[in-house]
């Protein structure tokens, strides 16, 4: 099994409300990079990964991204597109999408972000590992914007600590990329509305979820200060 063989969902329907004041009107993965829209990034780099299959799920001023789609094109990438009735949450919205879910496992990931991961890598670990999900996850410096995950000597998550300001040591953090399998899937479809992360990551029992960890660069656009360095990190990736 490889990238080819499995879904991609694409969680890119949230408000953006930190980005308001440099992106009044335009929704977060439209975001310019480089000049490109940050979603032409992530789909490209999906295509280079050897990703085949996408459902992106839209909230937020969903007619834009159509728009850009209708003008553009990713061979070979098969793209299906979903737009939440109400805003739904991170679990909500997967939850959403399942219907056009089909592959076991599937790989879903936040919109506005890019981990530099060998994703194929990510999926043989994750089989091999025999784990009901597992997390992409990256060490960032200052970690206070992040829920920050403790991580024992074989690589499971024993714990999701939440957001704290104050925490500035080198922490491992979710990278915003997983990989579900249908025990998780399932519980996520109970959900009509909720967050991935605090309604069924952080309520998963300890060890059964495996840690994927890199040493690569992560970008996440979610601010005006990471937005502004993006077309420095993408150079890089």
């Amino acid at each position: 099994m490889t990238l080819a063989d499995i879904d991609v969902a694409v969680l890119a329907g949230g408000l953006g409300t930190r980005l308001r004041d440099v992106l009044p009107d335009t929704p977060k993965v439209l975001a310019p990079v480089g000049g490109k829209p940050f979603l032409e990034h992530l789909l490209g780099w999906l295509q280079w990964q050897g990703v085949r299959r996408v459902v992106l799920c839209l909230g937020y001023r969903a007619g834009a991204v159509h728009r850009f789609l209708d003008q553009r094109s990713f061979p070979p990438l098969e793209i299906k597109v979903l737009t939440e009735p109400e805003p739904l949450g991170t679990g909500g919205a997967l939850a959403y999408a399942l219907p056009f879910l089909t592959s076991d496992p599937v790989m879903v990931m936040n919109g506005d972000t890019i981990v530099e991961a060998d994703l194929n890598a990510f999926l043989m670990d994750y089989r091999s590992s025999r784990a009901e999900a597992s997390i992409l996850c990256v060490q960032v410096e200052n970690a206070g914007r992040y829920g920050r995950l403790e991580i024992d000597a074989d690589r499971r998550v024993i714990r999701f600590a939440e957001k704290d300001p104050s925490a500035v040591d080198l922490s491992w953090i979710n990278g915003g990329t997983y990989l579900f399998g249908r025990p998780i899937l399932r519980q996520v479809a109970s959900l009509d509305k909720g967050s991935l992360e605090r309604d069924i990551l952080a309520q998963t029992p300890a060890g059964r979820i495996r840690a994927f960890p890199t040493a690569g660069r992560f970008l996440d656009i979610g601010t005006p200060e990471t937005l502004a360095i993006a077309k420095e990190v993408l150079a890089q990736l």
